[in-house]
């Protein structure tokens, strides 16, 4: 069970490197420029592997914070809905990108700095 414990923070850490490509590709198209599908993949690779971390937390006997946690998926969570949100659209709000790079910052930094 410790393998697949490590190989879901591995896919979950791949899901954080994805969101955080996307800031730097969203800053290289500029702020008004469509939203990436990269950002909807990101998020919803978080999702689910933060989901699967938690469901087999009784079997690899590792104890997390419920309140952190539910945090953390509410922010994913706008995260995705913003993605979906601007994604087919030609052009995105100034606002959305900036936006969108808070909340990968923030959520980032909960997990980091949130024991």
């Amino acid at each position: 069970m410790g393998f697949v414990r490590d190989l879901l923070v591995f896919i979950h850490l791949i899901g954080m490197g994805l969101l955080v490509g996307m800031i730097l590709l969203q800053l290289m198209a500029g702020r008004e420029a469509p939203i990436n599908k990269g950002w909807l993949h990101g998020s919803a690779l978080q999702l689910l592997s933060g989901i699967l971390l938690m469901v087999l937390a009784p079997a690899t006997d590792a104890d997390y914070n419920h309140m952190k946690l539910g945090i953390k998926l509410v922010v994913l969570v706008v995260i995705g809905g913003l993605a979906i949100s601007f994604m087919r659209k030609e052009s995105a709000p100034k606002w959305v990108a900036p936006t969108l790079a808070g909340l990968v910052v923030l959520n980032v930094g909960l997990a980091v700095f949130w024991n």
